[in-house]
């Protein structure tokens, strides 16, 4: 693939402001800012969770989705961590976002290990999320969090315990799980 150096400057710029929307929508996310939140996202986007308790298509869906997850959370902090970008076209990527929360929910303090499953469009000259998978390694009470590591039930964001998303789903986790429990 011979890119021109226009080229290759255009991937890094649409890389760097990909960046920026996942760091815009923990800040939004945090600070309830509902107005921007639904800027981020495309006309018709899309915004779920892996188990379907989430599922909102269309901007004012999804801040109305927020607005309603929002009434059962007090503070929270969500920090992206590492994000894995695959820019498909001019105005097409598609990636792999891990993130952390810690959450005020049902009166106590709760620590998540999320993993966003994110498609990109440029809309103009902004990137914006088409679509916004949302799955959980663990939702837990901080209290219960050295304990639930070593259990399938990890989200526990309602009143009954669900099994995690990931990493027991994966195909590669189920390759090696075997193995890991056989040395157990």
């Amino acid at each position: 693939m011979n890119l021109s150096l226009e080229q290759r400057i255009t991937r890094v710029e649409d890389r760097q402001a990909i960046q920026l929307l996942t760091a815009t929508y923990c800040f939004s996310i945090d600070d309830r800012d509902l107005d921007t939140v639904g800027a981020l996202f495309t006309d018709d986007g899309h915004f779920g969770s892996h188990d379907g308790a989430m599922s909102a298509r269309g901007r004012e869906a999804i801040v109305e989705q927020f607005r309603s997850r929002f009434s059962l959370l007090g503070t929270s902090n969500h920090v992206a961590h590492n994000q894995l970008i695959h820019l498909d076209s001019e105005t097409r990527a598609h990636g792999l976002v891990s993130s952390h929360a810690e959450v005020w929910r049902m009166e106590r303090t709760m620590l998540c290990a999320l993993r966003y499953t994110d498609q990109y469009e440029k809309v103009g000259d902004e990137w914006r999320f088409a679509e916004r998978l949302l799955s959980f390694m663990y939702y837990v009470p901080i209290e219960e969090y050295a304990s639930a590591m070593g259990r399938l039930d990890r989200n526990r964001a309602g009143p009954t315990p669900m099994a995690a998303d990931w990493p027991e789903g994966r195909p590669t986790w189920t390759e090696y799980r075997p193995a890991y429990l056989n040395k157990a």
